[in-house]
């Protein structure tokens, strides 16, 4: 993990996270992605709900407390909604983003009654990722800025800087979002393993030039990696690998 960042009067200090997720693997891939973010640092890592909670007091009263919490759905000891409900209960009004694969319409409904700002569907990139967090700063700095007195006008800037962009609005021209969430799973079900564009292509079941322009977009987004394949003669050929692994559930 990299260290927090200095505070000055030009740079505000990093924003503290605590990832929670029962999955080491995960937990630590979602670390990963939080100290890969510019003002952020994951702060510390919870395995299950208890310890989240626990962690989040003991922050609280150190007078350090964290400033987001990445909370999974599913954990073995309390359901996620359990422990947003046990933290407002207790005061702790740290912000959450959920992390699940479940897609169930009354779960969302519920995780938002808890106070729960935003929402992550396993699997994800690390584009979809950023975003996520970069909206929650934008939310964080605009609060920040409207004094004790906040306006309705200040109030619907800060609440929007947490909507999403529609895919269609941000992906390239041509890609379609469908088919960027089949070639990232595909990529993040072999962390590690790097595919060809006409490799992928034949396992997908879509042309060599499809699939290259997605793997691009992934690569330039920071959620593949590229590299070059040594050893094949001719034009160079690069391979593709997901930059972290980042499993559903």
């Amino acid at each position: 993990m990299h260290a927090e960042n200095t505070p000055d009067a030009a740079t505000p200090p990093a924003l503290r996270v605590l990832v929670v997720d029962d999955e080491p693997d995960t937990a630590a891939a979602h670390a990963a992605y939080v100290n890969r973010i510019e003002g952020f640092t994951a702060a510390a890592v919870a395995g299950n709900g208890q310890q989240a909670l626990a962690l989040l007091a003991a922050a609280q009263q150190d007078g350090a407390p964290f400033d987001l919490v990445l909370l999974d759905m599913t954990l073995p000891d309390l359901h996620g909604i359990d422990v947003a409900k046990r933290m407002r209960g207790r005061g702790l009004t740290t912000d959450i983003i959920a992390i699940t694969a479940v897609r169930d319409l009354a779960v969302v409904r519920s995780a938002v009654a808890t106070g729960i700002t935003q929402y992550l569907i396993k699997p994800f990139t690390f584009a979809v990722f950023a975003e996520k967090l970069e909206n929650h700063r934008r939310f964080i700095a605009s609060m920040r800025s409207t004094g004790p007195d906040a306006s309705q006008a200040a109030l619907d800037t800060a609440f929007s800087a947490l909507r999403t962009a529609s895919a269609s609005t941000t992906l390239p021209k041509g890609l379609i979002p469908e088919t960027l969430a089949q070639i990232s799973e595909h990529l993040n079900a072999s962390p590690g393993t790097a595919f060809s564009a006409t490799e992928l292509a034949e396992q997908l079941g879509m042309s060599r030039v499809t699939a290259r322009r997605y793997l691009e977009h992934l690569a330039e987004s920071r959620a593949a990696v590229k590299q070059p394949r040594h050893g094949t003669r001719g034009r160079p050929e690069y391979e593709y690998r997901a930059a972290s692994p980042t499993a559903g559930r």
